[in-house]
């Protein structure tokens, strides 16, 4: 999987470092385009993600505009039928795909890369998947890891996912996006909310999930995700939460997500 990043800009005012937007370099979008969701963006670089480079299908683009509470989330894009049944995987965090976390193994002294089991992580993808590994968990693992081809390091702040996907024949399908973001606690998810749940207490609030339901005969291309429900807080099982009045920050972590559909597809 290929990470392209823009090049920063040296320095500049502070007013009119407000003023500017983060446009990708290689995304082909004319200048500006990335303010289409109406969140103001600093001066960062966007990082542009590709999965499924030589797939054949619909061509999509997830754009990612990171909010005040983003600190390193992991998240999974996938699509799903009408019907809430899955269909496809477009990207998932390279530690979860793996089994491998980049400081999961301190045996040295030193915080090394070693194989880490989450399944409060992003609960709500993998069951939504359906495989089961040998541990019993509805997540990768070292030893049946997803391919390359889907995954990739977490994108460290606004990112755009240049994907594709077979609808079939369908005119309509969903979008998902699960997020997750370890240590938020917050008054009701507190760190003894569920005493020796070791899988709970990776994950604190638990992984958030939106959606956009897509109608490809409408004519629309742009489809903003909205947050529809909160995953088990320990991966327990796949349930999905409506309920989001206890959620604070995590709420927070993402200011906008937005789906595209580039023109011509």
């Amino acid at each position: 999987m290929k990470i392209n990043k823009c090049l920063q800009t040296g320095p500049v005012p502070l007013m009119l470092l407000l003023s500017l937007f983060a446009v990708s370099c290689t995304s082909g979008r004319k200048p500006g385009a990335i303010a289409d969701t109406g969140v103001p963006v600093g001066p960062e670089a966007v990082e542009v993600m590709q999965t499924l480079t030589h797939a054949e299908g619909l061509t999509l683009e997830v754009e990612f505009i990171m909010g005040p509470a983003h600190n390193h989330p992991l998240m999974a894009i996938w699509a799903e039928d009408m019907e809430g049944n899955y269909l496809q995987t477009l990207y998932v965090a390279q530690s979860i795909a793996e089994g491998v976390f980049r400081h999961g193994d301190p045996s040295t002294g030193r915080w090394m890369p070693g194989p880490v089991r989450r399944p409060a992580a992003l609960p709500y993808w993998g069951h939504q998947r359906g495989v089961e590994a040998e541990d019993g968990y509805y997540i990768p693992s070292q030893d049946d890891p997803l391919p390359d081809a889907l995954t990739g390091p977490t994108p460290k702040s606004h990112f755009l996912l240049k994907s594709r996907l077979d609808p079939g024949d369908r005119q309509q399908f969903r979008l998902l996006f699960e997020i997750n973001q370890s240590w938020d606690w917050n008054r009701y998810w507190t760190n003894d909310r569920f005493p020796g749940d070791e899988h709970y207490m990776t994950s604190s609030q638990p992984a958030l999930v939106y959606e956009a339901v897509v109608d490809l005969g409408s004519g629309q291309q742009d489809f903003r995700l909205s947050p529809i429900g909160h995953s088990h807080w320990s991966g327990e099982t796949g349930e999905l939460f409506p309920d989001l009045s206890t959620l604070t920050t995590a709420l927070e972590i993402a200011a906008s997500i937005t789906l595209r559909i580039p023109g011509g597809n």
